[in-house]
């Protein structure tokens, strides 16, 4: 058959169920490849390619006026009449209006047009997904590269640690403190040498130099093999931090209280961080959370007790010491007996029941009714920072006894009795239930008023005295009183958070209760440190 003769009338078939069409493929294949050898169907794509390009939008198949009229010049136009759907070939008599549209659906799925637009769609939009992140602009990669050459010149067989520490300041530009994770992260074979490819490598052919610092920070510290962060991964961080920061060079001579601070400051970045619990610190909560920010500041800032945010060795040095104030016996363990001490007996037996049953929290100790160091950090951050949004999950945990999402009457009743009975046992003047119920609901203002739920207490700055009134009767007084120094002291540290202003009332205290005891010593022996914890 000519294709420059075929008449486009000869496309036009006796009416067919599509079952049929299927066992006559081959003709139907051989037909479609004639109506394609066109003339006019070669002008038809060229004419649409050329739509396309231009950003004129495509209506093949428009049922709309419109779509006729803006295609009356074009060589669709002069193919198929005008008509309020897609061109449809003529149907016999006994043709239904449901086989037609089954044979037009047909019809459309082999159309050649739209091969065409996924073609040019693939042309005009641009990747925008990469697995190991978007490569960096050929400019800005070589002049990484450029620095590179020029920080390993003379070094052929590469560089040691302590000279790689300058490749992780002007190359990389994460905190000086990572410098060891990244330089076992390309030195695979402990080799002890970093060598220029090999880091070129990891730096710029992976994609590192155009990752944003967080994903930066998590991708040197995570294991290959892992999509998040577990503690131990922190671990040489914080090692490199100790061995290289002015600020806790004090500490060399003392590796086991080293430990304890490293652990302390891993234990508060999980509390505050990994939300979950879980203890796989992902990307997101990195980046959701100040981690990086706190790196940084601790990477600049010469005295460590500036940097409140995880790294602050006197926040460190007033839990620990908290610590071994219940710890009696020096085991690492405290009881419930250990606990109810707690800052001269604040906490009601209840409050601590509800602790050590581990509804707020399952213990990281293996021994039946104990508490280990780190399941006492997650503790006192909780009990001395109810504004943060942990505390205020830790600890309405604790008060929804039945664990369905509200706090009652009845259950906040529960809690306050032994308040009450305290209060009268001290002969205090004692504040009735429904007078502090009013007053509890006046400072959250929930939105149901039957119940609290903790999203009510999330927006509310007055959540913590909620659980204080609860719990903590120290803290109760002095929230009825409106102690002035505490007033004093927030109007003078505005940015601080109760636990800051805890940490650093404490640490006054400590240290001033080691300056009489240094004088009642008559001099500064050294410290036994199997019986105290030295300072």
């Amino acid at each position: 058959m000519d294709s420059l003769t075929l008449d486009i009338e000869l496309l036009q078939l006796p009416e067919t169920s599509p079952m049929s069409m299927k066992s006559y493929q081959d003709f139907v294949k051989k037909l479609f490849d004639q109506w394609l050898a066109l003339p006019e169907t070669n002008r038809l794509v060229e004419s649409l390619v050329n739509d396309v390009k231009s950003g004129v939008s495509l209506n093949v198949v428009s049922g709309s006026s419109s779509a006729t009229n803006s295609g009356s010049n074009s060589p669709l136009a002069s193919m198929f009449p005008a008509r309020n759907g897609p061109p449809l070939s003529p149907r016999n008599s006994t043709g239904s209006p449901r086989i037609t549209r089954q044979r037009t659906g047909l019809s459309n799925l082999s159309s050649p047009l739209k091969v065409v637009s996924d073609h040019v769609i693939k042309e005009l939009i641009p990747q925008f997904y990469f697995e190991d992140g978007r490569p960096p602009p050929n400019d800005q990669k070589e002049q990484c590269i450029a620095k590179i050459n020029t920080l390993f010149h003379g070094h052929e067989d590469g560089l040691q640690l302590q000279e790689f520490k300058l490749v992780t300041s002007e190359i990389c530009k994460v905190p000086s403190f990572l410098a060891t994770s990244i330089f076992k992260k390309v030195d695979t074979n402990n080799t002890g040498f970093v060598k220029r490819e090999a880091f070129i490598d990891y730096w710029v052919k992976r994609n590192m130099l155009t990752k944003d610092i967080a994903t930066q920070v998590f991708t040197i510290l995570k294991q290959p093999d892992k999509k998040h962060l577990v503690q131990d991964d922190f671990k040489p961080v914080l090692k490199e931090l100790l061995a290289t920061h002015p600020g806790l060079e004090f500490l060399q001579g003392t590796p086991e209280f080293q430990d304890r601070y490293a652990e302390t400051v891993i234990y508060r970045i999980y509390y505050y961080i990994n939300r979950s619990g879980n203890g796989h610190l992902t990307l997101r909560e990195l980046k959701r959370g100040n981690l990086v920010d706190a790196m940084q500041h601790a990477d600049e800032e010469e005295d460590i007790n500036k940097v409140l945010r995880y790294f602050s060795y006197e926040h460190f040095y007033v839990i620990y010491c908290k610590f071994w104030e219940l710890d009696t016996d020096h085991d690492f363990f405290i009881d419930k007996e250990n606990l109810i001490r707690y800052s001269n007996h604040a906490l009601t037996y209840r409050i601590v029941d509800r602790i050590f049953s581990q509804v707020p929290r399952k213990f990281t100790s293996r021994t039946e009714g104990k508490m280990c160091y780190e399941d006492f950090v997650y503790f006192i951050l909780a009990e001395e920072d109810k504004s943060s949004e942990p505390s205020l999950e830790y600890w309405f945990k604790c008060i929804d006894l039945d664990a369905n999402g509200v706090l009652t009457r009845n259950e906040l009743q529960f809690f306050y009795e032994e308040q009450l009975h305290r209060m009268e046992c001290m002969a205090q003047e004692a504040v009735l239930f429904e007078d502090i119920l009013c007053q509890l609901f006046d400072m959250v203002k929930p939105e149901d008023e039957g119940y609290i739920c903790l999203n009510d207490l999330k927006g509310s700055k007055l959540s913590g005295n909620v659980f204080n009134i609860l719990f903590n009767l120290n803290k109760f007084m002095a929230f009825e009183t409106r102690d002035p120094f505490l007033i004093r002291q927030e109007r003078a540290n505005p940015t601080w958070t109760e636990w800051d202003r805890f940490a650093h009332r404490e640490y006054i205290r400590l240290s001033m209760e080691e300056d009489v005891e240094d004088a009642s010593n008559g001099s500064a022996e050294a410290w036994d440190d199997s019986l105290e914890v030295p300072f």
